[in-house]
């Protein structure tokens, strides 16, 4: 018994949890759990999240409730969640942003891979190196020397300062050693639009924004961003095959608070697993021109942080700041 207790007083003083987590995990969920999206309702995070709220709740038996909580670019929600008890009945739905803006907010209060808990990344999805029909290159190859030979260089579009479709512009501006000036829009459908009409001449959407585009020839579709083919548009060629080490895209992962039980992680984590073998997910998934991954929270974890270094190299060589 004195040795139980010299333990628990040695785990309290480490601030470690001394209480029984397999008895946790047992009766866990016994009230609703909510899924904070840090971004506005109707875009694919809020979706994904939402389809995995349903699969949760039926296993569950619990009210599993998707919360937005947009704002600073996806800080508020996760600082919400950061800040949350460590019980698993306050999750996140993020993407890609979690990790950039470790160094493009370098004053946040947070570190997404200490403060939160990766319990899976539930998908990844490319992004589409497009051009204006106007624009007089067929490949990447011409688009580069198009590029070089204009004054100023082209200009190119985005969903907003450090997004993925800001860093794929940047990344090829470095990588090709070009000029490409960025035109920051407030979201996907902003951006899409100005594509579109001619505004801007380069555009980085995601697959699933950009294949009915590119199908019916309103913009070209000229490579992706990732090292991987797309399975909606197999065609296109990967900017990795011409610059090595290009591979960027988006992604969804799960987290938790940090410290949450192992047991609940777990558990969670099966619940990911399952949600992705569910009709409805996969139906998703083929419409959006994602790939499941599931993989494992230590998987995910390891992920994170290769993501975070990242990321940082891109926005730290390119002095980029927020608006």
């Amino acid at each position: 018994m004195t040795k139980r207790i010299c333990t628990a007083a040695a785990a309290i003083a480490m601030g470690l949890s001394v209480w029984p987590t397999g008895a946790i995990a047992q009766d866990y969920p016994n009230r609703p759990i909510r899924i904070i999206v840090p971004f506005a309702a109707g875009g694919g995070t809020d979706i994904l999240a939402r389809l995995l709220a349903q699969r949760m709740n039926e296993t569950f038996g619990q009210p599993v409730l998707v919360e937005n909580r947009a704002g600073a670019g996806g800080n508020i929600g996760a600082e919400l969640v950061v800040k949350s008890a460590p019980d698993g009945y306050t999750l996140m739905m993020s993407t890609a942003s979690t990790a950039v803006n470790r160094t493009l907010y370098p004053k946040i209060s947070f570190d997404v891979r200490q403060h939160l808990t990766a319990v899976s990344q539930m998908a990844s999805s490319v992004i589409v190196l497009t051009t204006h029909p106007s624009v007089p290159a067929r490949n990447v190859k011409e688009l580069v020397a198009l590029s070089a030979k204009t004054r100023g260089g082209l200009n190119f579009g985005s969903n907003g300062v450090g997004t993925t479709s800001h860093l794929s512009g940047v990344l090829l501006s470095q990588m090709a050693r070009i000029t490409l000036n960025h035109i920051p829009y407030k979201g996907v459908a902003p951006a899409m639009t100005a594509l579109l009409g001619g505004e801007v001449e380069i555009a980085f959407p995601a697959v699933i924004g950009a294949a009915p585009h590119v199908r019916n020839n309103r913009i070209r579709g000229l490579a992706v961003t990732t090292k991987r083919k797309s399975s909606v548009l197999p065609e296109l060629p990967t900017l990795d095959s011409m610059y090595p080490g290009f591979d960027i895209f988006n992604w969804f992962v799960l987290f938790a608070p940090a410290g949450t039980p192992q047991p609940i992680v777990g558990r969670l984590h099966a619940e990911v697993v399952k949600a992705l073998q569910h009709p409805d997910v996969k139906t998703f998934m083929t419409r959006d021109g994602a790939d499941a991954v599931g993989n494992s929270p230590a998987e995910a974890a390891a992920f994170i942080s290769q993501e975070v270094e990242k990321f940082a190299k891109i926005v730290r060589s390119a002095g980029i700041t927020p608006e």
